[in-house]
């Protein structure tokens, strides 16, 4: 297995990929770089081979299928993570590399919030959006996660065999942070200077499109993590509904005797009793989260005992020509 594997998912971006491979060259002479080409139309995949890289393909549009093809094929003890397109400086990734290798973290997260971010980045709602997202997970998830979007990450070899690939776009990076923290894995911070794309090369991402993706992938993810908690604030607010409802019916029951408002009565049982289904579903999936988190335990120290058989295995001897 590579010590250090350098993967970077890319989609034309002939403007920038050559400058990435030689800056990650010089802060990383050691690591082994990958260039993941993602049905590129302009000359990306020419220039990464033109540089060193190993380029490969993976024919099925987005990044979050990109990133489940990088993670299937390559084994190493360390993985770094960046775009290619020449916004992070690859002079921090020695210090990620270092958290991982020696430090026993499973996720660095390059931290461009705390940085320069807010000065570079020239897209307002990109910035809104990004705190949008740190606030809500660092909420929901009782964590305290810097940067939840950035591409710039580093990898344990634990994390990217035991992370599922579920998202398909750039909610991706949403997803690998949630999964991080709920598995209670080591997450550690490098503050890391971003800088705007240069001029002529453009962003794929969608403001809007991709800004509802993320929130929907927050959504989802909570409900699956975290079942007690969405159910039981479903079944609250099912239980309000059904007694303010419920309240005016009462009161004129007590006044005259009479039920004038049967439909409302109705309706106000079912949703009561679907407050109470709720609820009750909400504990039973908690149990079965909690089952799930066990059985990943289990997964997760089996694929860091097959990561020291292959660090510590003689060499085959074959290598992959660039």
């Amino acid at each position: 297995m590579d010590k250090i594997a350098v993967l970077i998912p890319c989609y034309n971006e002939e403007k920038t990929i050559a400058k990435v491979i030689k800056d990650t060259k010089a802060a990383l002479p050691e690591a082994v770089i990958y260039v993941y080409n993602n049905n590129s139309t302009d000359r990306t995949a020419e220039l990464a081979r033109q540089q060193g890289a190993i380029v490969r393909d993976e024919y099925m549009q987005g990044k979050g299928n990109v990133i489940r093809r990088m993670f299937r094929e390559i084994d190493a003890q360390c993985y770094i993570m960046v775009d290619g397109d020449d916004t992070y400086p690859m002079e921090f990734a020695s210090e990620m590399v270092d958290k991982v290798l020696h430090h026993n973290a499973d996720m660095v997260v390059g931290d461009r919030l705390s940085s320069t971010y807010f000065e570079e980045n020239k897209r307002p709602f990109h910035n809104m959006g990004n705190s949008v997202v740190k606030a809500s997970i660092n909420h929901l998830f009782g964590c305290e996660v810097k940067d939840i979007m950035t591409g710039f990450r580093a990898f344990s070899y634990g994390f990217v065999k035991t992370f599922p690939v579920l998202s398909k776009g750039f909610e991706i990076e949403t997803e690998m942070t949630i999964h991080a923290v709920y598995n209670h894995m080591q997450i550690d911070n490098v503050i890391v200077e971003y800088r705007d794309r240069p001029e002529g090369s453009v962003s794929k991402l969608n403001t809007y499109t991709d800004g509802f993706r993320v929130l929907g992938t927050i959504f989802r993810l909570y409900r699956d993590y975290k079942p007690f908690g969405f159910f039981s604030f479903l079944a609250a607010f099912l239980a309000l509904a059904a007694i303010l409802f419920f309240i005016p019916v009462l009161l004129e029951f007590l006044e005259t005797g009479l039920v004038l408002k049967f439909p409302t009565l109705i309706v106000c049982g079912f949703v009561m009793m679907a407050a109470i289904q709720s609820f009750f579903a909400g504990l039973i999936l908690s149990n079965m989260a909690m089952k799930s988190r066990r059985d990943f335990e289990y997964r997760f120290t089996r694929v860091c005992e097959e990561e020291r058989r292959k660090k510590f295995a003689p060499q085959s001897g074959i290598s992959e020509s660039v």
